[in-house]
């Protein structure tokens, strides 16, 4: 079975009543949604379906993007084709995409990103979202 059929049924374990169940799972590279029914502890699914290619690396690589042309704006430094420096910034950004889940803003802070240039950078949920409005 898959994880959202599994944490639903782990969900519904100790139910009784009668319930449709929505589950969705927004995993690194893939997000599944599944719609169960529960009844009398016995579990249907009645559909599930996924995107093989969406997930939360999809919204880190949108920060990266953002920062990678704030920074090239600001100071005129391009990091597109610098490895060790999208890695210093991949990082920052997962840790900021999961800080805006209860926070209202983040702020990417990497000292010597690249050539002696620092990045400090708040981000705001609201433009996380409007970042990221089409996936």
């Amino acid at each position: 079975i898959n994880e959202p059929t599994a944490a639903a049924i782990a969900y519904g374990m100790d139910k009784t009543e009668e319930a449709n169940i929505l589950v969705f799972d927004l995993g690194g590279g893939t997000f599944d949604v599944t719609i169960l029914s529960i009844d009398a502890g016995i579990f249907q699914v009645l559909s599930t379906n996924g995107d093989t290619h969406l997930g939360g690396a999809d919204f880190d690589q949108r920060i990266i993007q953002h920062f990678t042309d704030v920074l090239h704006k600001r100071s005129g430094v391009n990091i597109t084709g610098n490895k060790r420096a999208l890695q210093k910034l991949r990082k920052e950004a997962e840790r900021v995409k999961r800080a805006l889940s209860s926070s209202f803003q983040a702020r990417v802070e990497i000292e010597d990103l690249v050539e002696g240039v620092d990045l400090s950078e708040v981000l705001t949920r609201a433009k996380f979202e409007e970042l990221n409005a089409d996936l």
